[in-house]
């Protein structure tokens, strides 16, 4: 395989991994296996940063960019650094026309090919699910059945 074939590989995993982790209910290692491939693959020179673009639709303020990193094929977005603004230019608006090439990959071999690139046995430790406390029984009191029933307060001892 060649170094063209093996990133337009990882570029491909990314790709699955970043269109899993967009509709996963627990998405953090999927976003933090994405984030760290692309950095591993930034470091190797195998991918490029182009710019900046503005984020659709901000939470906490009321503009965001993020970095759009080219590889291969694939455009992908990541968190800025602070250098990232004062090196790389700010493109605006992201483009709606442009979108990656929809290749499918088992979400299982993305992993793990991303995994190996990065050289992890998993991206992120899961804690354990915190232990609910045991509920305590009450212990209630069996009414005898030679004592007479009360259907209120007022119907006395």
């Amino acid at each position: 395989m060649t170094n063209e074939e093996r990133i337009q590989q990882l570029a491909i995993a990314i790709y699955t991994v970043n269109r899993h982790a967009k509709t996963a209910t627990n998405n953090r290692e999927l976003y933090t296996l994405k984030n760290k491939a692309i950095q591993q693959l930034l470091q190797n020179g195998d991918a490029q940063k182009i710019g900046l673009h503005f984020i659709e639709n901000p939470q906490l303020s009321k503009q965001s960019s993020t970095v759009l990193v080219a590889c291969s094929d694939f455009l992908f977005h990541t968190l800025p650094t602070k250098e990232d603004f004062t090196s790389l230019p700010h493109l605006g608006n992201q483009d709606q026309q442009f979108r990656n090439p929809q290749i499918h990959m088992n979400l299982k071999a993305a992993k793990e090919l991303l995994l190996s690139f990065i050289g992890e046995d998993s991206v992120v430790h899961q804690t354990p699910p915190k232990k609910r406390p045991a509920i305590k029984e009450h212990k209630t009191k069996r009414m005898s059945h030679t004592q007479p029933f009360r259907s209120s307060y007022l119907d006395g001892k």
